[in-house]
């Protein structure tokens, strides 16, 4: 077998040149025109664009047309879209397969890209004083939906599936995740951000990442066989709480400046660049202290929140959300493999049933939150409960650090891949139908 490193040796920097441009150029046609084609088709069954937008993905990626296949999917890009290619580059279509693996991680940065213009959007358009005012209830919620999955799922595997300990903990740990960026893009959407439900769902999700990270740190180092220490976890949970302090601390001091700065910029396009290099600047602190950077994306729109060009920013952001954030989307969808659905496939029959009770677990868990905080205002618990429940990137994350591992059976690997995509679809639709379509945003539970 030749190696992909040796077919790109061979290729004149023209050639290569030509085929790394069609090859980016295409991926793009093709994920625009197909998430927007079944994206416009649910928007009149009155369902969420992001449910077009993943569904767009399995059907070009892995488990569809093979047309955006992420490299470590277990697939190639399709014969018809490499010979395609590959006729018009002048190329042989391993040559086009090895330059499509190379190129791949320049759409995931658009991706990216995209999450973090999503995220940053989400803090903008937040009320902080209700975010802080439901941060007691965001916190009830972050820690019942992280506790109730975790226990049960461990525990449910250990004595009815009877899964080994470490495998069942790193499932459990797989099912604490919310997806803030599929919450947030589901609310936005539904205009119930700013509502109180919306606040504490949000709020919950962000504190959600911060407690999965920790998991996850203690999971990777029980199973990397590694000495666990206290001290680098307790290091982390300051690192996070101190973020989230400085966030909420500038997003109450910080705008001032950042308008006397806006104010003294000429040039075009002034207040978009001083929006991104603010987002840019969280992003890489909170990448920097161990945090993910999404949490610095999320900070970065809170900070800004107060300033009097929130409305600038936002204008400028919107369209690059609808453009980054729809790749997004989509690439979670390509990366997911449908194959494990199939039941007559004797391999798959021990994964489903496992796959059952995860996502059963998960819903309920997630659900049950909704129920774990005290209120004096009205609110519906049940939207708190279904939009913790999305896991998209945050479970694929999870998923692919213990396939790496070798920790996972196929089969405990399959139910964790059928509990991201169960719950990742089922969020958004079952949002659609908890959700009275005729509330606008506007009316918002008091405070």
């Amino acid at each position: 077998m030749v190696h992909p490193v040796s077919l790109l040796l061979e290729v004149s920097s023209h050639q290569l040149e030509v085929a790394e441009t069609l090859i980016e150029v295409g991926r793009f046609l093709v994920i625009f025109v197909v998430a927007r084609a079944i994206a416009e088709l649910l928007v009149r069954l009155q369902l969420p664009t992001i449910l077009g937008e993943l569904i767009a993905g399995v059907l070009i990626g892995a488990s569809g047309l093979h047309l955006i296949v992420p490299p470590q999917a277990q697939a190639q890009l399709g014969a018809g879209a490499a010979g395609l290619l590959a006729s018009l580059a002048d190329l042989t279509p391993e040559t086009v397969r090895a330059i499509y693996d190379e190129t791949f991680p320049s759409l995931q940065a658009v991706s990216q890209l995209g999450l973090f213009a999503l995220l940053f959007l989400t803090g903008l358009e937040s009320e902080l004083d209700e975010l802080v005012a439901v941060g007691a209830q965001a916190t009830t919620v972050a820690v019942a939906g992280v506790v109730l999955p975790f226990a049960a799922g461990t525990a449910g595997l250990i004595a009815i599936f009877h899964v080994p300990l470490i495998p069942a903990v790193f499932a459990g740990a797989a099912m604490t995740a919310t997806s803030i960026g599929i919450t947030a893009s589901v609310f936005g959407e539904l205009r119930w951000l700013k509502r109180r439900e919306g606040q504490i769902v949000i709020g919950a999700a962000v504190l959600d990442d911060i407690l999965g990270i920790v998991i996850l740190a203690v999971v990777v180092a029980v199973v990397g066989g590694g000495a666990f220490s206290v001290g680098p976890l307790v290091k982390l949970c300051l690192a996070a709480v101190a973020f989230v302090a400085v966030a909420l601390v500038l997003s109450r001091k910080a705008a001032p400046a950042f308008d006397w700065v806006v104010d003294q910029l000429k040039a075009p396009g002034d207040v978009t660049v001083a929006s991104f290099v603010v987002l840019t600047l969280c992003c890489f602190a909170a990448q920097a202290i161990g945090l993910e950077a999404a949490l610095g994306a999320f900070a970065a729109g809170l900070i800004l929140s107060a300033s009097k060009h929130s409305h600038a920013i936002d204008t400028a952001v919107k369209p690059l959300v609808a453009l980054f954030a729809t790749v997004f989307f989509v690439l979670i969808g390509t990366g997911m493999d449908l194959s494990v659905l199939n039941p007559f496939d004797p391999a798959n029959r021990e994964g489903l049933l496992v796959a059952g009770f995860l996502l059963a677990v998960a819903i309920a868990g997630k659900v049950a939150a909704g129920w774990s905080y005290l209120s004096k205002e009205p609110t519906n618990r049940l939207v708190v409960g279904l939009g913790m429940m999305p896991r998209g990137e945050v479970g694929l994350i999870f998923l692919g650090l213990g396939t790496q591992a070798g920790i996972l059976t196929p089969a405990l690997e399959a139910a964790i891949l059928l509990m991201v995509i169960g719950t990742t679809f089922l969020a958004p639709v079952l949002l659609r139908l908890v959700i009275p379509a005729e509330e606008p945003e506007a009316a918002q539970s008091p405070a």
